[in-house]
């Protein structure tokens, strides 16, 4: 279906994946509504620069994803100020590591609200627009820590694991009406929040960044690179597209070969 009057919602969309996501779905033709955290100055300067660069109505909506009647209303806000949410793309996520025993149950709850839940809240506010219109599109942007597990990422695991399930049962519910519901499994992806983690590494082991970047990127992707945001972006676009109307239920790596194995 053509993009003109068509419409993305793309949570944690303020940086990184997301941002990346929206700026391509903007250069399709989309209408935008970007949502996440940041300075106010930085989100406007985003959203207008998506508006001026590819001549489309961009909006803001905050919203607290881990909170179900936040989501409602993100959903209604923007069906209201541009019409309809015809692309929801979940990919807002937060992330901790500690060994299960280890793990605190504020943190443990914390990740399973924003992963799993807050997709779950997202996707059950859109469905019923999608549903009438008779059309829609669903991405949730899940991990290789769906389909595959690591040491010390307890939470993250089980919620990604749970995005995979209702991407597909979504899939089963919705496939007859020309809606569709796909996950993408990025690996490691150059991201400032993967850059953190490789600062930290790096100051906790006493080694060389450069080094603790390959070292990282061994340990789990045989291509021994990280993916770029764009990457992630230009299967959403696919995912969306007329071409990819066969595809549903699925969930789509883009790991190096990371699950390969």
């Amino acid at each position: 279906m053509a993009a003109k009057n068509k419409v993305a919602l793309v949570t944690g969309s303020t940086s990184g994946i997301g941002l990346a996501i929206a700026t391509e779905l903007a250069r399709e033709g989309y209408n935008i509504v970007i949502n996440g955290f940041g300075e106010p100055d930085a989100i406007e300067k985003e959203r207008a620069n998506l508006e001026k660069t590819f001549g489309i109505k961009a909006i803001y909506l905050g919203c607290d994803i881990s909170k179900p009647e936040d989501n409602e209303k993100m959903i209604r806000d923007a069906e209201a100020q541009l019409g309809s949410v015809d692309i929801l793309v979940n990919n807002a996520g937060i992330q901790f590591t500690a060994l299960v025993e280890d793990f605190p149950i504020d943190k443990w709850q914390q990740i399973i609200n924003i992963n799993l839940s807050g997709v779950f809240y997202g996707i059950h506010s859109a469905l019923p627009g999608m549903k009438k219109r008779g059309y829609g599109r669903i991405i949730n942007i899940a991990s290789a820590h769906g389909l595959v597990a690591s040491p010390n990422k307890g939470a993250y695991v089980a919620a990604k694991h749970g995005v995979v399930g209702l991407t597909k049962v979504v899939a089963i519910e919705a496939g007859e009406l020309d809606i569709t519901c796909n996950a993408i499994c990025p690996g490691w992806v150059d991201t400032p929040l993967v850059q953190k983690q490789i600062d930290d590494r790096a100051a906790r082991e006493g080694k060389d960044r450069k080094q603790v970047e390959r070292d990282l990127l061994i340990e789990k992707q045989p291509n021994a690179r990280f993916a770029q945001p764009v990457e992630i972006a230009k299967m959403v676009v696919y995912l969306v597209s007329d071409g990819a109307r066969g595809i549903n239920g699925s969930a789509l790596s883009i790991d190096g070969g990371w699950t390969a194995s």
